[in-house]
């Protein structure tokens, strides 16, 4: 792991390789480490570039400017995290463009990081995700878990949200990786938790914007995965020109994690066929 200065954060990124830089965009509430599947295999082949955002695993937090209480930033937007996204390619990259391989959250941040940072772009992996914005009521709940999160900690949080990101023959045939996912979300800082969870309840719907994506696109979804519903994805594969469309079997929404093989084998394909 490296250390990187931005205006306003350090944040923590692993960067190993060479060839094709592809930059890994984590889940929530999440870090780096949930691409361990993919990190040191695909580093044989390109440049694999994986930060912890701001808020999230080993980085900074947003400087609190006052505005909530102690150490507690109001809001992490996903414009934010995608302009760091795009201050890292800068200093990394040397004008070279990245291929942006983003889960759940992370692909709220490459939909604007296509749409704000589109010169630093050569392809899209979009990995079990949503185009559309929250509901009202989706949005309130996200709300809620703030401010619960910011009063009495992850714990809560920790405990139920592995539930949702695995499909049910993971908990039984791989309990550690379910283990793994639980230990990170109760280390992860409750400001930065409840930053992001205050972004993503106010994020953007960009169904409308997908037909004007004019990179190679990739999507990939877990057949079970219960939070982005493979019809879902196809879907956004269907809006996106050309994008191809992959199911995993046996997955649920932490598909690189659960089917580490397949995924790389999807993803290494895509890649060199951009030449």
């Amino acid at each position: 792991m490296k250390t990187i200065q931005l205006p306003d954060i350090r944040l923590q990124v692993y960067d190993e390789g060479s060839g094709t830089p592809i930059l890994f965009v984590h889940g929530f509430p999440l870090s780096h480490a949930m691409w361990r599947g993919q990190l040191a295999p695909l580093a044989k082949r390109f440049r694999v570039i994986a930060p912890d955002l701001r808020g999230f695993g080993a980085s900074e937090m947003t400087p609190d400017t006052g505005s909530g209480s102690e150490g507690t930033a109001a809001e992490t937007t996903m414009r934010q995290l995608a302009d760091d996204c795009a201050a890292l390619v800068d200093q990394l990259c040397d004008g070279r463009p990245v291929v942006l391989c983003g889960l759940s959250m992370g692909g709220y941040v490459a939909w604007q990081f296509a749409k704000h940072h589109g010169s630093k772009l050569r392809a899209l992996v979009l990995c079990d995700t949503k185009a559309a914005a929250d509901t009202p009521e989706a949005a309130e709940t996200r709300r809620k878990m703030a401010e619960h999160v910011t009063k009495h900690g992850t714990g809560a949080v920790a405990e139920a949200m592995p539930a949702k990101l695995f499909a049910a023959a993971t908990h039984t045939e791989q309990p550690a990786i379910v283990a793994e996912i639980r230990r990170t979300i109760e280390t992860t800082s409750p400001a930065g938790l409840s930053a992001a969870q205050r972004g993503m309840a106010a994020r953007d719907d960009v169904r409308g914007d997908l037909a004007g994506i004019r990179v190679p696109t990739l999507v990939i979804v877990g057949r079970h995965d219960a939070i982005s519903p493979p019809e879902e994805m196809q879907a956004i594969a269907e809006a996106i020109p050309g994008a191809e469309f992959h199911v995993i079997e046996g997955a649920g929404h932490m598909s690189p994690l659960e089917s580490p093989d397949e995924f790389n084998r999807l993803l290494t394909a895509f890649v060199e066929r951009l030449g």
